[in-house]
C-alpha cells in the first residue's frame, strides 16, 4: 500500500554586495535588475493517486463489500442456530496432524459449543492504521500495528452485520471466542478495542486467545487445539486460511498446491459449512503471487 510522493522543490536567489571592491569594479555600471521571479504555479490538480488503493476502497468503503459481508454473518448465525440442533460428533477443528487430503476432526463429545473468529478484518475493520499506512505510503510496521493493539480503542468497527451474529450466536448459548495473532502483551487493548466496536466482552485466556500465549508463534493451531478440547467448535471464520489451519500457510508451498488444498473436495465440504471465509483483499500470503500463478501462462491474450 504505497502513496504517492509528493514534495516540493524550492529556491531563493542571495544577492550580496562587497563594500571593499577594487576600484575598477567598484565604478563599473551597476548590472541590470533582476527580473522579478515567476508566478507561483497553481497546485496540481487531485489525481487518482490521491485515492486510497483500490483494495482498501473496496474492502472498506464499498456497498459491495459491505453486502459481502453481511451476507456471510447472516449465513454463520443461520447456520450455527441450525447446527447446535444436530448435537455433532465432531468439531470443525482438524485433529493434530490430519490432513486436508484425509481430514479428520476434534471429537465434541458433551463439550459446551463454540463459534471461533479472527479478529482482524474478521469481526473489526481497522481503519485507523489501514488509512495511516496508505496515506503515507509505507508498508505494514509492526511497531505502528503494536501502538495501534495499545491506543486504537474506538478506531476499529465492528464489521457489517457482525454484531447482529454475534449476539445471535451468544442468545443460542454459543460461545463466541477470538483467536487472533493480535499479541499478548496487548491484550487488555484488544479486549478493549472488541468491546468499544459492540462486540461484547471478549477475556483474555477465556475467549480471547493471541499470539504468545503458547510457544506456536503465529500458527494458530495450538490454540485451536487448546479451544477444542474444552467446546465443541462448531464454526471457524477467518479472513486468511491460516485462521483454518496452519497446513495451508507451510513454508515454500506452492501457489499451485495451496490452491489445490483449498478448492479440492475435503476442503470444498466445509467451506460455508462451519468454515466462513470473509473478503479480504487487502492483505494476505497471496501478495507473493508472480504473473503466472494469477494468470496462467496458456490463457496469456493481447490484441492485434
Amino acid at each position: 500500500m504505497r502513496g504517492p510522493a509528493i514534495g516540493a522543490i524550492g529556491g531563493a536567489l542571495l544577492l550580496a554586495g562587497c563594500a571593499s571592491a577594487p576600484a575598477e569594479v567598484a565604478t563599473a555600471p551597476a548590472p541590470p535588475a533582476a527580473p522579478p521571479p515567476a508566478p507561483a504555479a497553481p497546485a496540481p490538480a487531485p489525481t487518482e493517486a490521491a485515492k486510497p488503493p483500490v483494495a482498501l476502497q473496496y474492502l472498506y468503503g464499498s456497498p459491495e463489500a459491505a453486502a459481502a459481508v453481511r451476507a456471510t454473518n447472516a449465513r454463520i448465525a443461520d447456520y450455527g442456530v441450525w447446527r447446535i440442533k444436530q448435537r455433532p460428533k465432531d468439531s470443525v477443528v482438524l485433529a493434530p496432524g490430519a490432513g486436508m487430503e484425509a481430514p479428520t476432526f476434534e471429537p465434541c463429545g458433551k463439550k459446551p459449543f463454540a463459534a471461533v473468529f479472527d479478529a482482524d478484518e474478521t469481526l473489526i475493520w481497522n481503519l485507523g492504521p489501514m488509512r495511516y499506512f496508505a496515506e503515507k505510503g509505507t508498508a505494514f510496521d509492526p511497531k505502528v500495528w503494536d501502538q495501534w493493539e495499545k491506543t486504537g480503542v474506538g478506531k476499529a468497527i465492528a464489521m457489517p452485520g457482525t454484531v447482529e451474529m454475534v449476539n445471535r450466536l451468544r442468545a443460542a448459548g454459543i460461545t463466541v471466542i477470538a483467536n487472533t495473532n493480535r499479541t499478548a502483551a496487548n491484550a487488555k487493548g484488544s479486549e478493549d478495542t472488541l468491546r468499544a466496536a459492540g462486540l461484547g466482552e471478549f477475556k483474555h485466556g477465556e475467549t480471547l486467545f493471541l499470539m504468545g500465549d503458547d510457544a506456536g508463534g503465529s500458527s494458530k493451531d495450538p490454540r485451536r487445539a487448546a479451544i477444542a478440547a474444552k467446546y465443541c467448535v462448531i464454526i471457524l471464520g477467518g479472513d486468511q486460511l491460516g485462521d483454518f489451519s496452519q497446513q495451508f500457510n507451510a513454508r515454500d508451498l506452492p501457489a499451485a498446491t495451496r490452491m489445490a488444498l483449498a478448492t479440492g473436495p475435503a476442503a470444498a465440504a466445509l467451506w460455508d459449512k462451519g468454515w466462513f471465509l470473509f473478503p479480504n483483499p487487502v492483505y494476505g500470503p497471496w501478495e507473493k503471487l508472480g504473473w503466472d500463478d494469477a494468470f496462467p501462462s496458456d490463457k496469456q491474450w493481447e490484441p492485434n
